[in-house]
């Protein structure tokens, strides 16, 4: 059964979870949040594997999370040609499909909420 609210509470619990070592260490951090904003994706439909998903109406979406990821792969090769630069332009990219999905799950759960009432 499906309950409003609970998947974006843990999602949001998450990312709080992550804030401080994104401070204090963000190359190191990185893998765990591209995990959780993957996880999210799949969580919401995304199919992160299929180009043509990729050109629908949210590819956007998809490509900055795949623009992040090949970050995070340079980062858990130890490649030096990562730079911070690259690091925070990630963080970024998952920060902004992390707001979207949340503002999307949050318009959905409030339909299912005025659907059931």
């Amino acid at each position: 059964m499906y309950e409003p609210g609970l998947d974006r509470h843990e999602w949001e619990s998450q990312w709080q979870a992550l804030e401080d070592d994104l401070r204090t260490d963000p190359a190191h951090a990185l893998p765990e949040l591209d995990r959780l904003v993957a996880r999210m994706l799949q969580e919401s439909g995304y199919e992160l594997t299929d180009p043509i998903v990729s050109e629908g109406d949210e590819r956007e979406i998809v490509a900055e999370y795949l623009a992040g990821h090949e970050v995070v792969d340079a980062v858990e090769r130890d490649s030096d040609e990562v730079s911070p630069g690259d690091v925070a332009a990630a963080i970024n990219g998952y920060r902004a499909v992390f707001d979207h999905l949340v503002a999307t799950r949050a318009s959905t759960d409030a339909q299912l909420d005025a659907e059931e009432t």
